[in-house]
């Protein structure tokens, strides 16, 4: 066989194989355990599926470029200034008949991040608040607000559980934001001196916070290691469950703080220069299937968008509201906008200065 030959009959193999593969990049803990199985069963698409813990890491690697995954799921606001960035490509959406199962009203919502939803599907969305161990913080404070920001912002407070634990999730746009809002400021601000008040409101209890992080307090919060963690809706959930399921006597209830918080999207995506678009489609697909989708809900504790799903789901899954708010709650939550790249950057700074306590 000649070296020309050869050749073809090589790049022939690896084309045939890149669509018989479709990588997923995806938030940790956040899939039904059969589901990667079930998509590779229905269409005999090998799943190479990486996790992340934080948007940012997410957006370095797309603004790097060739980051060889078809698939991603940022969050709303990275995903709005991403999309200007060039960084995805536009849906084929004659590949995506299962949009017809979508919510309208919440893809309506989402279109303050992706006008027309023309390059994102919804994932999973959530809230982002606290939850606490209900028993270690009745034994120190028995009138602690336990439906307030106070539990974590007023250091009068947060102090008295300081030696029971707590941790604050690392996301520098939800803690901010939601800091600002409960003083009273606009959590899509870009105002310096907005900035520096919640800078100072969280320097004011960052003696007695045990640490940051995207993921650890889910099992340090079911094991009883600390007593009250912010976080995502669906990760504190996780905790409680599985604190129930191990009957350690730990015993976490999430709020979703009477002052309002954060409600986010996270939206399936498709790289612009996604190896495998084909496969990457079809995956999105397969999760917008009512089944999936309920399943995944069922899981890990997260709201779909998903309207065909809802009577698949569990019922003691959409009856939680901590999973699906009421009414009442929604009106008092706030979707995040994308920040400026400048204003990132200063974000950053002060996140950091926070973390270190410097």
């Amino acid at each position: 066989m000649n070296r020309f030959l050869m050749l073809l009959l090589m790049v022939v193999a690896g084309s045939a194989s890149a669509q018989g593969v479709v990588n997923i990049y995806n938030w940790s803990d956040y899939i039904a355990e059969d589901t990667i199985a079930k998509f590779e069963a229905q269409t005999g698409i090998k799943v190479n599926y990486d996790v992340f813990d934080t948007n940012e890491l997410l957006e370095a690697k797309l603004l790097a470029g060739s980051s060889g995954y078809d698939v991603v799921v940022p969050t709303g606001n990275f995903l709005e200034r991403q999309i200007q960035a060039g960084v995805f490509r536009q849906l084929d959406k004659s590949k995506l008949p299962n949009l017809a199962n979508m919510d309208p009203d919440i893809m309506r919502i989402v279109e303050q991040h992706d006008p027309s939803n023309a390059h994102s599907v919804v994932y999973m969305w959530g809230t982002t608040g606290f939850a606490y161990n209900t028993k270690a913080i009745q034994e120190r404070m028995p009138n602690a607000p336990v439906s307030s920001w106070a539990m974590v912002f007023d250091p009068d407070v947060v102090s008295r559980f300081a030696d029971c634990g707590v941790a604050i999730l690392e996301s520098p746009t939800d803690i901010l934001a939601s800091a600002k809002h409960y003083l009273g400021l606009d959590p899509a601000s870009e105002s310096a001196d907005d900035l520096k008040q919640a800078e100072d409101l969280l320097m004011g209890v960052r003696p007695h916070i045990r640490y940051f992080h995207p993921s650890q307090y889910i099992n340090d919060l079911a094991n009883g290691d600390i007593c009250l963690a912010v976080g995502y809706s669906g990760d504190l959930l996780q905790s409680r469950d599985r604190a129930a399921e191990a009957n350690n006597g730990v015993e976490i209830e999430y709020v979703i703080p009477e002052e309002g918080g954060v409600v986010w999207f996270d939206l399936m995506a498709i790289p612009a220069d996604a190896p495998n678009a084909e496969a990457a489609h079809e995956f999105i697909n397969f999760i917008m299937d009512a089944q999936i989708s309920a399943d995944i809900t069922n899981y890990v504790f997260y709201a779909n968008a998903n309207a065909a799903s809802t009577e698949l789901v569990d019922s003691e899954v959409t009856s939680d509201p901590g999973i699906y708010p009421s009414d009442d709650v929604k009106a008092g939550l706030f979707a995040m906008k994308a920040f400026s790249p400048r204003y990132d950057r200063i974000m950053n700074r002060t996140w950091t200065r926070i973390k270190t306590g410097q």
